[in-house]
């Protein structure tokens, strides 16, 4: 069983608490070891504690419930409906270098309802976004609504390249977009997506080879806030290796030319 969305998020917040608590010394020390995954991605002891750290809350309080994380995959009840989504740190190619643009992604997601409760929380930047199903989406406490723009030359958008998108032969269609809106800019990771939410972007491209932890948190986010999140093909999901946010008024036309 679990809780309302409200009493859910209650709960996410405080695992974000915990989660700050023992990342943002380690990245103000440069306490950490650096190691590599077999995709060459980075990982540090940091991500893998953090990860342990909350499925260990998890598991302790909410027993009937499923964890899937980032560093040691499925956990807990794996036949639950319910099902905590973890990201213990999104954003660590920054984390090592001293960027602070870094984030816990942690989400809540039921097999039938779709996701429940969502947050990211940056504490090396001192910020933090937050959603619940129909309660709406939070930048720092203060409600969040996407943008009005309508037309890409009026829009401030994100792209993140990358090899995924090279092999789809699409990177061309990016540099595009990017060149025919006002501003292109690469924010990347969960921070691109959260601007959108806020009304700042008008839209975010992910690069092609995203997972589920690190999409569903931000998606809920941007939704909450009106906006819309899809796969490069307009499907509504966190669990495919694309992911495009926008204030909605955009979508379409963007899908239509990354989409085949």
């Amino acid at each position: 069983m679990a809780g309302s969305p409200a009493d859910e998020l209650a709960f996410a917040l405080s695992l974000a608490d915990e989660a700050d608590a023992f990342t943002l010394p380690r990245f103000e020390r440069a306490d950490f070891t650096l190691g590599w995954k077999d995709d060459r991605s980075e990982v540090t002891e940091a991500d893998r504690g953090a990860e342990s750290l909350l499925a260990s809350r998890v598991l302790a309080e909410r027993p009937t419930h499923g964890f899937l994380g980032e560093e040691h995959g499925v956990q807990g009840d794996i036949e639950s409906p319910w099902r905590w989504i973890v990201d213990p740190i999104d954003g660590t190619s920054g984390f090592v270098r001293g960027i602070p643009v870094w984030a816990t992604l942690i989400a809540l997601t039921h097999a039938d309802d779709g996701l429940v409760t969502a947050v990211v929380s940056a504490p090396a930047m001192r910020r933090r976004w937050w959603a619940g199903r129909d309660l709406g989406a939070f930048a720092d406490g203060t409600p969040c609504r996407v943008s009005d723009v309508s037309e890409l030359v009026n829009a401030q958008v994100s792209v993140t390249f990358s090899r995924g998108w090279d092999e789809l032969g699409l990177t061309d269609e990016l540099v595009a977009i990017s060149r025919e809106a006002r501003r292109g800019r690469g924010f990347g990771d969960f921070w691109q997506h959260c601007l959108v939410a806020e009304g700042a972007l008008d839209l975010a491209i992910d690069a092609v080879g995203v997972a589920p932890y690190d999409l569903a948190a931000v998606r809920l986010i941007v939704e909450e806030a009106g906006g819309t999140f899809t796969d490069r093909e307009g499907n509504p999901t966190h669990e495919e290796p694309s992911a495009i946010s926008s204030n909605g008024a955009l979508h379409a036309q963007v899908i239509s030319r990354l989409g085949r």
